[in-house]
């Protein structure tokens, strides 16, 4: 089975596809001693399974599942730090027919709570560092790492499982995965992709962008939460038969860390978000012995970190752009052997057809800032989501006159290349996490000095941008220091800390329209002006 060819919509997709039987699978049965997944700990210890033995895991994490009564179509919470179980029970949970739903492990137990009662999660597996946030739950508990009380063991489980098993025999528009991505109103929103949206389809990312070859290693510096790690650690290598290299960073980001490991381990494919390689130039960068290729996603690069960079290590980065609703669909590709401009995405990967649109679904000319907008008509792309779960309009409020709008806006010059804009709503991107701003209002609120409150992103030199709190006080309350600082602590507490604001402004009253709406498009105006003025 040729999965770029059916990725790019040179081939048609099957009526059946499991990526753990037909992808992981294929390279089992081709290739059974080739390194899959390497996962090295913060102290040095080191675990290799290799394609067969993933896929014997696989198995074995699908028949415990079924033992304890999880079975095709169930949605299962899967969060934990990066720790080799997060591939075995992901893995055995698609290849059950399952639905794993990832979530970061920065999420407070507010959040987690929350997307097991909106998901309707049958079960949740996760570890020492995460299993206190799991209150109220009344499904199936599944600890990996550790036995405790009330939990199930997945470590003694998986181990004492059958691996005969027969796969459940899955259509490639079955459910796969579900990933929650941050949207302008209300809770996160719910996006599922089938077996061929993620599993076949992500053959572009892996196989296009990431240029992987069976002999590659990669390492892709991703929390298990983020869709990305289903890129670039999972779907897209596991499809090209590469190697996974996995480093259990934890706790602060270390450049240092990072460079080390570069120039230790035969990494021959590299990905970091642009917040990433703004700490790593910092550092003295030199040429690494294996590293061939560099990729960057998540949020744009900047020029002089492209530069530095390329100064640096001799090594190009090939920026890429999608969504957690599409595969990589916008990127500079080594096989196409074109120039790279700097702060370009690229152009539309094959498969896909990526335009500048207006709020009407129409083409606009060259130069002019729009819609980045995805055609699906005549042909829609393998590689792009099935729909919003329970929100059938926000759904179709996405597609317009045979495009789907990402919601962000870009500009394409007369040669293609395509150039991020911005974000076309209200959804903050910082560090490469996406940040609904409702999500830090609705935090702030519960602290008793807000009154009123408004959450905006404001550029920032290393993160892109940050979270900025507009805030009304109630009477009583005096607008200082401390009590900045007491605001941010507490909504680190009520929901996940990279969602707090960084910046606070208290101000008098927050601009509205005439039916009472908060007008956030005013206070990024104002942000605006004063960056402008210099104030």
């Amino acid at each position: 089975m040729d999965v770029i060819a059916i990725a790019t919509g040179q081939a048609a997709v099957p009526e059946y596809f499991n990526f753990v039987t037909d992808g992981l699978g294929k390279w089992a049965r081709l290739r059974p001693e080739s390194p899959a997944l390497w996962w090295v700990s913060e102290d040095g210890r080191e675990l290799r399974f290799t394609y067969a033995m993933l896929a014997r895991q696989a198995a074995k994490s699908a028949a415990f599942f079924s033992d304890l009564g999880i079975g095709k179509g169930d949605h299962v919470m899967v969060i934990t730090q990066r720790i080799p179980q997060w591939w075995i029970a992901v893995l055995g949970l698609i290849r059950l027919g399952a639905v794993p739903i990832p979530g970061t492990p920065l999420l407070t137990a507010a959040d987690v709570s929350g997307r097991l009662r909106v998901s309707g999660a049958k079960a949740i597996i996760t570890d020492l560092d995460c299993m206190d946030k799991v209150v109220d739950f009344e499904g199936i508990r599944i600890l990996a790492g550790a036995n405790r009380p009330g939990w199930v063991d997945f470590d003694h489980g998986v181990e004492q499982a059958r691996d005969d098993m027969p796969p459940e025999r899955t259509r490639s528009d079955d459910k796969a995965i579900i990933y929650f991505t941050s949207g302008t109103t209300g809770d996160a929103k719910m996006v599922l992709h089938t077996q061929a949206s993620y599993g076949i389809a992500h053959a572009i990312t892996g196989g296009h962008w990431l240029d992987l070859r069976p002999d590659d290693v990669i390492w892709a510096l991703a929390d298990t939460g983020w869709g990305k790690t289903a890129w670039s650690n999972m779907f897209g290598p596991m499809l090209m038969g590469a190697c996974v290299f996995v480093l259990d960073m934890r706790g602060k980001f270390d450049p240092g860390t990072v460079l080390r490991h570069l120039g230790e381990y035969p990494i021959s494919v590299f990905c970091a978000p642009a917040t990433a390689l703004r700490l790593l130039v910092r550092k003295e960068l030199q040429p690494f012995k294996t590293l061939r290729h560099c990729v960057s996603a998540g949020e744009a690069l900047n020029v002089p970190v492209y530069e530095a960079w390329m100064n640096g290590t001799g090594l190009r980065i090939y920026e890429g752009y999608g969504q957690t609703e599409t595969v990589c669909c916008v990127a500079n590709l080594r096989n196409r052997n074109e120039e790279i401009r700097p702060g370009s995405m690229g152009k539309p990967t094959p498969g896909y057809d990526v335009r500048i649109v207006d709020n009407l679904g129409r083409p606009l000319p060259p130069n002019t800032e729009g819609n980045i907008a995805i055609a699906v008509s005549p042909r829609r792309p393998v590689g792009l989501f099935k729909e919003y779960m329970n929100s059938p309009q926000e759904t179709a409020d996405r597609f317009i006159n045979g495009y789907y709008l990402t919601g962000d806006t870009g500009r394409c010059d007369a040669e293609g290349y395509l150039w991020f804009c911005g974000r076309s709503d209200d959804v903050i991107n910082s560090s490469s996490y996406r940040i609904g701003p409702t999500e830090v209002e609705d935090a702030l609120l519960t602290h008793p000095a807000v009154l009123e409150c408004a959450a905006i992103g404001v550029p920032d030199e290393l993160r892109g941008e940050v979270v900025k709190a507009f805030i009304v006080l109630r009477q009583g309350y005096h607008p200082d220091d401390h009590l900045k600082k007491d605001i941010q602590s507490h909504c680190k507490k009520v929901t996940a800390p990279y969602k707090y604001p960084r910046q606070i402004e208290f101000i008098p009253a927050l601009p509205k329209t005439i039916s009472g709406k908060t007008r956030r498009v005013a206070l990024r105006q104002l942000e605006m002006e004063r960056r402008a003025g210099g104030k």
